[in-house]
């Protein structure tokens, strides 16, 4: 293992490369990890030297926080390869400024520009041979952080550990996704960390997802925790509603994540000319549309799928399914977005960032 010292970054390299026993056309999302990671951590109230280093397991000490207090965050984001074997980024401002909102709130040291950026770039660039190129492939980016200091005491940590993984990922496809309306659990409540990528969060939803799964569905449409009328998120996805040609999303909120994927697709579909009416979207107004014949399309939105498609939803032990639309606009603008990412159209809003 070589050891050199780039942009105040001590980079270690492997010895040797995991990736040719990687089937790059069967990846499992999430499963496959790249030979390198970043990490730095912060200690004695400021952060550390911080360094890329072979993939391996840490050692953490038994009482670290996270373990016991929950103190952990996370972001979501892909890097995409051209035709050219350059290296883009799809607006990586916005998962830092998210991320450091979310260490805000879980009251953790916000992590300076410098190291998540300077970071993540030089990362990419050692295993920018694990990104395929091709519309449908790209560069999973897990930046997260948790509480690594000792004892079981009742307050925040003196110590975190900041880290990027890289994951090789093909296109998401989820299948025919059939949804169930929560009508008693919810994913967030007011003056909670709804609006924070904090790992409970994730948690918490894993129970009543296990619920659904078991009646056939494979994911939950949140309402929110004081009437459960409002739609809210589905799954760990924000969500559209098509009632007849309006999109309809519920505004973000301390119980909402405010999704880059969602915030980009309003920005493409206003430009596109569609109606776009972000409001409250209550859920009797979405069993009346569906018992009408003016639900056109629900779909969901991330980072991980871009788009995923509802074919139905459940609400008071009745199922709503809807006809596939001719004129999708989950379709149009997966494929305005997707093509954009990959640097197959022309970049109008300067969203990508090329990876120097």
């Amino acid at each position: 293992m070589s050891t050199t010292q780039t942009s105040k970054i001590e980079i270690r390299k492997a010895t040797s490369s995991k990736i040719s026993g990687v089937d790059f056309q069967n990846l499992s999302f999430g499963a496959v990890f790249t030979d390198h990671l970043f990490e730095c951590d912060f200690k004695n109230g400021e952060w550390q030297t911080p360094v890329i280093k072979p993939y391996a397991p840490i050692l953490m000490d038994p009482s670290s926080k996270v373990f016991h207090y929950g103190q952990a965050i996370f972001e979501g984001m892909k890097a995409y390869k051209d035709d050219n074997n350059d290296v883009w980024l799809f607006r990586p401002d916005e998962n830092f400024k998210r991320f450091n909102n979310s260490a805000t709130r879980m009251a953790m040291p916000e992590v300076p520009e410098a190291i998540f950026m300077d970071g993540l770039n030089e990362l990419l660039k050692i295993d920018q041979e694990w990104i395929q190129k091709g519309n449908g492939s790209s560069m999973y980016i897990r930046p997260f952080m948790i509480a690594t200091g000792a004892g079981v005491v009742a307050n925040p940590s003196d110590e975190y550990k900041f880290m990027i993984l890289l994951s090789p990922a093909q296109s998401y496809y989820a299948g025919e996704v059939k949804v169930i309306i929560a009508e008693h659990y919810s994913r967030a409540a007011n003056g909670g960390i709804g609006a924070a990528k904090a790992a409970g969060n994730y948690a918490a939803q894993f129970y009543p997802t296990n619920l659904a799964n078991k009646d056939g569905f494979q994911q939950v449409i949140w309402t929110d925790d004081a009437t459960h009328t409002k739609l809210e998120e589905a799954g760990t996805m924000n969500v559209f509603f098509r009632i007849n040609d309006t999109l309809l999303t519920a505004p973000v909120s301390e119980r909402i994540l405010d999704g880059i994927t969602r915030k980009s697709l309003i920005a493409m579909a206003e430009k596109e000319g569609l109606n776009v009416d972000v409001r409250p979207v209550i859920v009797s107004e979405l069993v009346e549309a569906a018992k009408n014949g003016s639900l056109k399309e629900i779909f969901g939105a991330g980072t991980a799928a871009v788009i995923s498609v509802i074919k139905g939803f459940s609400y008071q032990d009745v199922y709503y399914e809807m006809a596939p639309a001719e004129d999708s606009y989950a379709a149009l603008l997966k494929e305005k977005l997707t093509s954009l990412q990959n640097k197959l159209s022309e970049d109008t809003f300067g969203w990508t960032v090329k990876v120097q």
